[in-house]
């Protein structure tokens, strides 16, 4: 199969849909691998590594997609390429269908066949979401902590305090893999945390293994109203797969907490747990509303695309290779990949995509 990995051109995005290393595996395999020249610059990748490793390079990206057979990226298709995918192309990427309802339309109205990477399950868990989850995670809870500071709108308190002051709390939604890593890095700074989940077994596990700083608390909507009140820094990493992530914090529940206080919206590529959340980029990455400062950039792991890139690679190369090494109807009899499967010949296969556009689905 021919394989094309186009340069992202969303706004400030630095990684790439595969390293080099992960370039040679897929040779391997007897695939061909197509590169947009300067595609992987920005995750200190030259051209001249992928060359090596057997790839063409290619300077026009409409060339990759008009030659490829499967386009393997890290962010979703923007809208000036859209007119370069073509019918029955497979499309393997982050795709967050369920807040994009243009995209969703094209991919069908093109007869794509989209494979998600944050759908695709094995067992109960995201193997392709895990990588980008963790380094957003620890990111939510450093750039939080960045954004307290009084010079960026926050309320000038050091996360994690200082000897002979209060600690700073930090409220978590969600005790998923996201979760876990934010917690880990606001307890490991001294902070005081509160993690909520619905998942009670998820909750006595991470109690058992995380910092006594961490504590364990239900989501209802009451606790987590009482919790806020007192939060210096709350992250949201709640995560429905394919869905609209739930709104957990109203417009109206800002107005019972701190000024100056942050929010980070960690699922703001599903459409964001914070109802006055809107997608921001790392060039100007927060905003405020009711005195409340909000992070809110939809690519979080693109501000460290090495490490990223690398850590995309290492989840999707055995998925990719098993892609364009099988044939198509046998390759989507399997469970997995058809948990993956978000658009196929024209119709929408994850059905909670469906439902967030108010669009018919077809289960394959």
């Amino acid at each position: 199969m021919i394989v094309g990995i186009p340069k992202e051109i969303k706004t400030d995005e630095f990684r790439v849909g595969i390293t080099p290393s992960g370039v040679r595996e897929l040779i391997k395999q007897g695939h061909d691998v197509l590169i947009e020249a300067g595609a992987g610059l920005g995750s200190g990748f030259d051209d001249t590594a992928y060359r090596d490793s057997g790839a063409v390079i290619v300077d026009i990206a409409d060339e990759i997609y008009a030659r490829s057979e499967m386009i393997m990226k890290v962010k979703e298709p923007i809208e000036v390429e859209y007119d370069r995918l073509r019918e029955g192309q497979i499309l393997f990427t982050y795709l967050h269908l369920a807040a994009d309802k243009r995209l969703t339309q094209v991919l069908c109205e093109k007869k794509i066949t989209a494979l998600a990477y944050e759908t695709l399950r094995v067992g109960r868990r995201l193997p392709l979401l895990e990588p980008m989850s963790e380094i957003a995670g620890r990111m939510a809870t450093l750039f939080g902590a960045v954004h307290l500071g009084r010079y960026n709108g926050g309320s000038g308190r050091l996360l994690g305090g200082a000897v002979g002051v209060e600690s700073n709390h930090v409220v978590i939604l969600g005790a998923g893999v996201a979760g876990k890593a934010a917690a880990d890095a606001a307890a490991g700074l001294g902070a005081e945390v509160i993690m909520f989940d619905i998942n009670i077994e998820r909750l006595t596990y991470l109690r058992d293994v995380m910092s006594p700083r961490v504590s364990m608390m239900y989501s209802t909507h009451e606790a987590i109203l009482n919790s806020i009140k007192q939060a210096d820094l709350v992250i949201g990493t709640v995560l429905l797969p394919g869905a609209k992530a739930p709104k957990l914090v109203t417009h109206n529940m800002l107005s019972t907490m701190k000024k100056g206080s942050v929010l980070v919206d960690v699922s703001i590529d599903q459409g964001g747990c914070f109802e006055t959340s809107h997608a921001t980029t790392h060039s100007q990455p927060t905003f405020e509303v009711d005195g409340i400062v909000h992070y809110c950039v939809a690519n979080m792991p693109g501000m460290y695309p090495r490490t990223a890139t690398v850590a995309l690679t290492n989840a999707t190369l055995p998925y990719a290779i098993k892609i364009a090494s099988t044939r198509l109807e046998a390759l989507l009899k399997d469970e997995i990949y058809a948990s993956a499967l978000n658009t196929y010949e024209g119709h929408i296969t994850n059905e909670a995509v469906a439902i967030a556009h108010d669009m018919a689905w077809k289960d394959i």
